[in-house]
């Protein structure tokens, strides 16, 4: 199964007050740490959405092997980045059977949930998608497979793609992945996880 790699890294982090995507975990920015787990896994292509900051953030991906893409309407919401992700994997490889959607500030995530994800979509190969599940409830990491890219594309706004998941309920698998749960969206949970 040709599985693509969409990370969403075009927001503008306002409620971080500087671009997230830049935070350093260890050694390395959050982006450039979610880029090589993307990179690690079985997937093909490997597609960065970028927007706000984009010339910071550009330069942090210079030489690497993926496909960046600027969506220039990124202050419109979500569905944006998502469109423009999906037109950019579809450009870089048309052969694509589902694409699995990312954002840099899970720091749990790694190539072994991502493998994981296509594993339990190749194992049923009748489920619409694979989702995340924690915190009672499901979203990204999640892998979607060719049928309902039509509806992804028909987002709008800020509209995200759990929205299409949450369609399909009885048509999706999950994995369990509970530190899905944590993402860091202010400066103060990005200190907690760091201290933590």
């Amino acid at each position: 199964m040709n599985t693509g790699i969409i990370i969403l890294a075009a927001g503008a982090s306002t409620r971080m007050g500087q671009p997230k995507q830049l935070l350093e975990i260890g050694k390395k920015t959050m982006l450039k740490t979610i880029i090589e787990h993307s990179l690690e896994s079985d997937c093909f292509p490997v597609v960065v959405v970028i927007g706000a900051n984009k010339k910071q953030i550009a330069h942090e991906l210079d030489a690497m092997p993926i496909t960046i893409i600027d969506n220039p309407r990124w202050e419109t919401g979500m569905a944006s980045s998502i469109k423009m992700g999906l037109v950019g994997a579809y450009m870089t490889f048309k052969e694509l059977d589902a694409v699995i959607f990312l954002t840099c500030d899970q720091p749990h995530i790694n190539s072994e949930i991502i493998n994981e994800l296509i594993k339990k979509a190749k194992e049923n190969p009748e489920t619409l998608a694979v989702a995340s599940q924690y915190a009672e409830q499901i979203g990204i990491p999640a892998l979607f497979k060719r049928p309902l890219f039509t509806e992804l594309l028909e987002l709008s706004g800020d509209e995200g793609a759990k929205k299409v998941l949450l369609r399909h309920h009885s048509e999706i698998n999950t994995i369990a992945f509970e530190n899905a749960a944590i993402d860091l969206d202010t400066m103060q949970e990005f200190i907690d996880f760091i201290n933590s």
